[in-house]
């Protein structure tokens, strides 16, 4: 979306909110939660048609997995906000040539899986059962899918995990929040709103949510990847994983962005999963 049709938006869902604020809060939150990118093209489903395909259903919700066979231990490859599990290719191969066990799947609204909205809790939830079908070793999560594999091993820690990796993960909502809302031009109405509506929907305020706080919680042992030159998700969320998570193993990178993908970072990766 341009910036003028986004500031639109706002100032529209800013005046609801004088008059209906739980209305305007709705509002906010689907938009913020509906995905407009992310669907598999035939080039990336032809890829993903090398790989064991299975549905799993969570809550009506199906979750389309692939799964490419190896001798070794499992590895499970959770994407980001708009996007899909083909944007994992490049590690796919990598990990395949060490004869791991790789499945990676499509969030919900994206790719091949079902719905039409998203949101990082629900996302968790589908992420553990998906782990649990597999009997996962190791996650790599990218940005949200990060901030995501940690809320869900918080939940409800599965012993075959023994590791995770967070590729450029946010650390927790108020920040996420925040830069939303800073896009959208809501007023401080509308930002209450949406606080009082993660309270209704999921029994706390936002500011309960923080993977860092989370991840002291966890037996896993933990590297996250954050890249100084993060234009979506800042630098500052990867340091608060390395100082809240005295485990955790940090590498700061520069020059990769937020997809960081690289062949410098997947050997980090490697290097980890050997460790």
């Amino acid at each position: 979306m341009n910036k003028l049709f986004i500031k639109t938006i706002g100032v529209y869902i800013n005046l609801i909110s004088y008059f209906l604020p739980k209305y305007a809060a709705e509002l906010a939150i689907k938009l913020f939660s509906t995905p407009r990118k992310g669907r598999l093209n035939e080039e990336e489903n032809q890829y993903l048609n090398t790989a064991i395909q299975e549905d799993i259903i969570y809550e009506n919700i199906l979750i389309k997995t692939y799964c490419w066979k190896g001798n070794s231990k499992t590895i499970l490859l959770v994407h980001g906000w708009e996007s899909n599990a083909y944007r994992w290719k490049d590690l796919i191969e990598i990990l395949k040539s060490l004869n791991y066990t790789v499945v990676a799947l499509d969030a919900p609204g994206h790719g091949n899986s079902s719905e039409k909205l998203f949101n990082t809790l629900i996302y968790s939830e589908c992420i553990h059962a998906v782990a649990k079908k597999f009997e996962v070793n190791t996650i790599v999560g990218h940005s949200v899918g990060g901030t995501a594999t940690i809320f869900s091993q918080y939940k409800k820690q599965l012993k075959s995990i023994e590791k995770i990796v967070l590729l450029g993960a946010p650390a927790d909502f108020v920040d996420v929040f925040k830069r939303y809302e800073t896009m959208m031009g809501y007023n401080k109405k509308v930002s209450h709103a949406m606080a009082q509506y993660v309270l209704r929907k999921f029994n706390h305020l936002p500011e309960y949510f923080s993977a860092p706080n989370f991840s002291k919680e966890l037996k896993a042992k933990i590297l996250t990847i954050h890249d100084k030159k993060d234009r979506i998700i800042p630098y500052t969320d990867g340091l608060k994983f390395k100082k809240n998570y005295e485990k955790v193993q940090f590498i700061g990178t520069k020059g990769f962005g937020h997809g960081l993908k690289n062949n410098i970072i997947y050997n980090h990766i490697a290097d980890f999963l050997n460790a």
